[in-house]
């Protein structure tokens, strides 16, 4: 099972270390393929006013130190091509926001390096025409690739991630039928947490209910999917982004726990 969990973005190295000792367990679960996941920058905050991240330069160096320090494997996102080559010397995964999920340059030039491609689905996406999106990464790093499987997508290291759908309105919706239809043609991930968020929904900022992250969790493992995304944190209430929506890594714990035991069933 994979587990990207993590905070949403970096606002301290205290923090990000606090974190990241929380969630050791999880790297220790032989069952779990764990990815640690901050981000360095968030380019699509709702308010020019709101905390975007400490930037590439210093924000990598301290997702590096975790690295060294805890031995995790890391995710990040990137929101433009340049950024792509330096971050690819620090991460494992680099994730193509939802907002970016069809911007060829971006998904081009991640292709080019060897590093797992983890495309989250537009909030405003047909999860059938992500397969579009996934095609752009296989064709770039092997030509003779004709369509998008399952299998192929797993080989080549291209994820997908669904993390609900807009309608406007300060709400999103999770369609559990993505999960399948995008199945077909790569490995997916849910993103319990984003997934709860009502973008715009606090004036000038997001908000959430995270009182959901735990049924809709539990109800993508019943439908089957490849992993989970949880953005974790010891202060919600006070975290600079997503504080509405994350949950404490304690919360994570419990909710692992009972994912574990559907998938068990199924």
């Amino acid at each position: 099972m994979i587990l990207i969990a993590g905070p949403c973005v970096i606002e301290s190295k205290e923090q990000l270390e606090r974190v990241a000792k929380e969630l050791k367990e999880f790297e220790e679960d032989k069952s779990i393929d764990f990815y640690f996941k901050a981000s360095f920058d968030k380019a699509n905050r709702t308010s020019l006013d709101s905390y975007r991240g400490p930037g590439l330069k210093l924000g990598l160096k301290m997702l590096d130190e975790i690295k060294k320090r805890f031995g995790y494997k890391i995710l990040t996102d990137v929101h433009e091509s340049y950024q792509i080559e330096e971050v690819a010397k620090v991460v494992d995964v680099l994730q193509i926001p939802a907002f970016l999920c069809r911007q060829t340059d971006l998904l081009v030039e991640a292709a080019k390096t060897n590093k797992i491609i983890n495309i989250k689905k537009g909030q405003f996406m047909n999860p059938a025409d992500m397969k579009y999106s996934v095609l752009k990464v296989l064709k770039t790093r092997d030509k003779s690739i004709k369509e998008a499987t399952y299998e192929i997508s797993k080989k080549n290291g291209v994820w997908l991630t669904e993390r609900g759908t807009t309608f406007g309105y300060a709400n999103l919706v999770v369609d559990m039928r993505s999960l399948v239809i995008m199945r077909r043609f790569a490995p997916v991930i849910f993103d319990a947490t984003h997934s709860v968020q009502m973008p715009g929904g606090a004036g000038g900022k997001s908000s959430g209910q995270r009182e959901f992250v735990e049924p809709l969790s539990l109800a993508s493992a019943a439908v089957g999917v490849d992993g989970f995304f949880f953005e974790t944190h010891y202060d919600p209430k006070n975290a600079l982004s997503d504080g509405a929506n994350m949950i404490t890594p304690n919360s994570l714990k419990n909710i692992i726990k009972k994912i574990k035991r559907i998938r068990e069933c199924l």
